[in-house]
């Protein structure tokens, strides 16, 4: 009987299974419930998302992850547990092999955690690869060639940018400023311009439906609900794309200035093969609509969206198992 080859993205927002021969079995927000008065924990995924900004005083959902690290230990060994178990099923005679992918700028100290809670959870080898390798892997790039290729991978709480050759990162950073960034970012503006008060779910929701970061001919225009500050009473207005995208500015030219910053780093024979072969990205932010036509605005790079940004990392996660089968290296 043979173990089970897991890939783990673990994302502030969601987080994705991959299994070796079944793709993507799994994708639920890393959100967990959990009732303060007992402290057990009530629901974990989708079903504690439908829970965020809904509950009663002594039951609290959370994210135990923020900005791609741990915040709260004992909560993600819990819900890496669950998650594993979910996606193998419980009858599985043998510990499975399990790679993590984590953000590129973590310390020695936070990817030991991340370690510590995948065996806690039940891993019987656990390999830790760095997120924006996991994306171009699941993006079908072969880093394995002597050419630069430069990923840029917008997840919920980082943004990773890097140039990759020859199985490694060059040259990259990685910014706190993502998806969710996008979601605070419409909070803010709503608040602001329209004396809103509304939830993260419905910022989401938002940003998905009409979020734009370039200019667009035709307006979309969307209803919203919240809480008037001022009266205290529900309310709801109409929010357009245009003013989705000067909420979210701030954020999208960040992003822009991180390729920027990488690029400027990038020696100058792989700059030249990045120029060819364009820019990559993947991350559930790389949806936002228009943020590639910015970011090839701004660089004068052409920019492409992988074929399925959201899973690209975790698919990238799982073959890198696949690839290390053994000796601990890539090969083909």
């Amino acid at each position: 009987m043979t173990s089970t080859d897991i890939g783990i993205d673990l994302g502030t927002a969601s987080i994705l299974v991959y299994v070796k021969g079944k793709g993507v079995v799994l994708k639920e927000p890393s959100v967990v419930a959990f009732d303060r008065d007992t402290n057990k924990i009530k629901a974990i995924g989708e079903e504690a998302r439908l829970m965020l900004g809904r509950t009663p005083g002594n039951v609290v959902a959370i994210r135990p992850l923020r900005k791609g690290v741990i915040s709260d230990y004992t909560v993600t060994e819990q819900m890496l547990k669950y998650f594993i178990q979910k996606a193998i099923g419980r009858l599985s005679f043998r510990k499975p092999r399990i790679s993590v992918c984590v953000p590129s700028s973590v310390t020695e100290v936070e990817k030991k955690a991340v370690e510590d809670a995948t065996y806690q959870a039940g891993a019987r080898e656990v390999m830790i690869i760095e997120e924006p390798l996991a994306a171009a892997i699941g993006a079908g790039i072969d880093i394995s060639r002597p050419c630069g290729n430069m990923i840029v991978d917008i997840g919920g709480g980082t943004c990773d940018v890097a140039v990759i050759s020859l199985d490694g990162i060059v040259v990259s950073t990685s910014i706190k400023v993502a998806g969710d960034d996008f979601d605070e970012a419409i909070i803010r503006y709503v608040r602001k311009k329209h004396n809103l008060l509304i939830g993260e779910r419905t910022a989401e929701d938002i940003k998905i439906n009409i979020g734009t970061a370039i200019e667009r001919p035709e307006q979309k225009v969307m209803e919203v609900r919240g809480r008037d500050l001022v009266t205290g009473l529900p309310k709801t207005v109409k929010v357009t794309s245009e003013e989705t995208r000067d909420a979210l500015k701030e954020a999208t030219t960040q992003i822009v200035e991180a390729v920027h910053s990488v690029l400027e780093r990038t020696p100058p024979e792989l700059a030249a093969d990045v120029v060819d072969r364009g820019i990559v990205l993947t991350g559930g932010g790389a949806l936002l609509n228009g943020l590639e036509e910015l970011i090839e605005a701004r660089t004068g790079i052409n920019t492409i969206t992988a074929e399925d940004p959201m899973t690209a990392v975790a698919v990238g996660t799982g073959k890198f198992v696949e690839l290390t089968a053994g000796n601990g290296k890539l090969e083909d």
